[in-house]
């Protein structure tokens, strides 16, 4: 019986592949390859002549069958374009197809721009909430970060160069101004940048934004992990805005800004001030 070998492929730099990984894309009968071009690279690269067929979100309902065919005669790899196989692709379907037939599925590791990310921006990486891709429509993208706006663990997140001004736009007015954010640029390869600072401040430095993206986020620091000194400044100016019959809205974004508080937080201390 054949093997599944889910493979892990550079996100950038061809140098990142492993040995295994090599080894494996040498011997297998087959590559099922997200993007047969970008798998094409690494092969060339390393004069590796297994055969290629494509395995992406348009065509998986027909090639899977033909997949878990052959894996009765001959082992097959999974290569995503980039990255570990499954994580934002159609791997999960072909994995689980796999597992149904009865065949064994093999992880051969390696790089990843979640953990990349994570590695390089200075923010705490024991605990994190990997968000994927936000969604494209304004209204649910505002909807999944005041979900996430009172998330202590550190946020990573994938966005496109077209949407990442605004993006970061709605996690300021969610999240708030003051949280530290590293927007990761082209990882591992040639024009490489890892920003670190404000949400707000990152969206003055990415005007024109260009490359792949991944962001990490720092988590919310609770009242309870505030100075007390700044705890008391922000409960003096929720009251004195209470008292002054402040609209809500724009005394929620006055904390926001201030104090780097996310609308949430503001709003739950809105009802419990007097």
């Amino acid at each position: 019986m054949g093997i599944l070998y889910v493979v892990a492929t550079p996100i950038g730099n061809l140098e990142d592949v492993s040995l295994r990984a090599l080894r494996v894309l040498k011997e297998v009968g087959v590559i099922a390859a997200e993007d047969t071009r970008t798998t094409r690279k690494l092969l060339q690269r390393y004069d590796i002549h297994t055969p290629l067929v494509s395995y992406f979100e348009g065509n998986r309902a027909e090639r899977i069958p033909e997949l878990v065919e052959r894996l009765g005669r001959e082992d097959v790899a999974l290569a995503s374009e980039a990255g570990v196989p499954g994580i934002r692709d159609p791997g999960l379907e072909l994995v689980n197809a796999a597992l149904e037939a009865g065949y064994n599925v093999v992880p051969v590791p390696g790089p990843s721009a979640i953990t990349a990310a994570l590695s390089v921006t200075g923010l705490p990486a024991g605990e994190f909430l990997f968000l994927g891709f936000l969604p494209s429509r304004k209204a649910d993208r505002k909807r999944v970060l005041e979900e996430v706006s009172l998330e202590t663990r550190t946020l990573v997140l994938f966005e496109s160069p077209h949407r990442l001004h605004e993006s970061l736009k709605d996690m300021e007015q969610a999240l708030g101004g003051s949280r530290r954010v590293a927007v990761c640029r082209e990882l591992t390869k040639l024009h490489e940048e890892v920003y670190r600072g404000t949400l707000a401040e990152a969206q003055e430095h990415f005007t024109q934004p260009r490359g792949e993206f991944t962001l990490v986020i720092e988590g919310t620091r609770g009242l309870e992990e505030r100075a007390p000194a700044q705890v008391e400044d922000i409960l003096a100016d929720m009251r004195l805005l209470k008292q002054a019959h402040a609209p809500v809205k724009e005394a929620m974004a006055q904390m926001a800004r201030v104090y780097g508080l996310s609308r949430r937080q503001a709003y739950k201390l809105w009802l419990e001030v007097e």
